[in-house]
């Protein structure tokens, strides 16, 4: 074989599974746009923007957490229960019900902090049950999907919590330089995981985990310590989606906040090009994912489609993405 002929590329032939795996988030993403510029009325305002925007926060908020939970090979199902937790001590907190503090400012930064840090360490627990005793992630992070949500009604012995404190709803309501506080919350969130996930050591581990674990475990990788800083990671975003949450509706009910929320997170990061089996994340692919179900809720009700059918046509989508994938995987 001469020397031209070895520094000849081998032509790989074009996958369309692979291609679609890649890249099928953004056409579809793009598709809904040029329809709903061309078929929905209204569509081509602020309004529309902020409204889908606002809908979809709270999901990739919590997202994130559940991609890095899902690279490892892990899930967490435990994440609506963890908001209503985080949703209903807050509250507690700034209103003076624990502990009295006259400073409203002192007693809003004194409930965030708490709040997202209870839900944080909730999450460190069920990495301590999947880490320590070696339960599946499902199993282990079943017992919070169904006592978190009791812990909440609990708290608040089963009363909705209503208030109306500006300096807390800042966090749902309120703008910075014309953008919602909630959208630039969820932005620095996805540019950080982003970054985290690509950039450093840590994010390297993550899907080292999830491609082989026993392999990572050999090369040296702490695999239970990563296993506990990702489901914390998974509960603070739970903690901080369940304040934004009770910030928009002025209230809180324990019963209510995050409901159904852990099948929307799973559902965004399957659609984003995620392999629900590990080994490959991809953030900005789970934004992507996360807006393309809420454009596609949108578009069909802005065109009459009743509710019902549209969570037929988004479960339809989720199967489709996991079908490419498998597909992708085996090509």
């Amino acid at each position: 074989m001469t020397d031209t002929a070895r520094q000849q590329p081998i032509s790989r032939p074009f996958d369309a599974f692979d291609f679609m795996a890649r890249y099928g988030t953004l056409i579809a993403l793009v598709l809904l746009i040029l329809f709903n510029f061309a078929f929905t009325r209204n569509f081509a305002t602020m309004q529309t923007l902020n409204v889908n925007l606002t809908q979809v926060c709270t999901i990739v908020i919590v997202a994130v957490g559940m991609t890095l939970v899902i690279a490892t090979g892990g899930i967490d199902l435990s994440v609506g229960s963890l908001m209503a937790i985080s949703g209903a001590l807050a509250p507690m907190i700034f209103l003076g019900k624990i502990v009295p503090i006259d400073n409203v400012a002192l007693a809003v930064a004194a409930a965030m902090i708490i709040a997202v840090g209870v839900a944080g360490l909730f999450g460190l627990f069920n990495g301590w049950l999947i880490a320590r005793f070696r339960i599946q992630p499902i199993v282990a992070t079943l017992v919070l999907f169904i006592a978190g949500r009791g812990i909440a009604q609990v708290l608040t012995n089963g009363n909705l919590q209503t208030f109306r404190v500006p300096q807390f709803q800042w966090i749902g309501l309120g703008r910075l330089f014309g953008i919602p506080v909630q959208v630039v919350l969820m932005v620095l969130l996805v540019i950080a995981a982003a970054w985290m996930l690509k950039r450093t050591v840590f994010g390297r581990q993550i899907i080292a985990i999830g491609g082989n674990e026993r392999a990572a475990e050999l090369s040296g990788i702490a695999v239970s310590r990563v296993k506990l800083v990702v489901y914390a990671i998974s509960g603070l975003c739970a903690g901080i989606a369940g304040l934004v949450v009770i910030a928009i509706n002025s209230s809180s009910d324990a019963n209510l906040v995050g409901m159904g929320m852990e099948l929307d997170a799973i559902a965004a990061v399957a659609v984003g090009g995620t392999l629900l089996s590990g080994g490959k994340a991809t953030i900005i692919g789970t934004l992507l994912g996360a807006m393309t179900i809420q454009l596609v809720r949108y578009t069909l009700l802005a065109n009459g489609v009743p509710d019902a059918a549209a969570l037929v046509v988004k479960a339809g989508i989720i199967v489709l993405a996991v079908w490419i994938q498998q597909q992708g995987r085996r090509a």
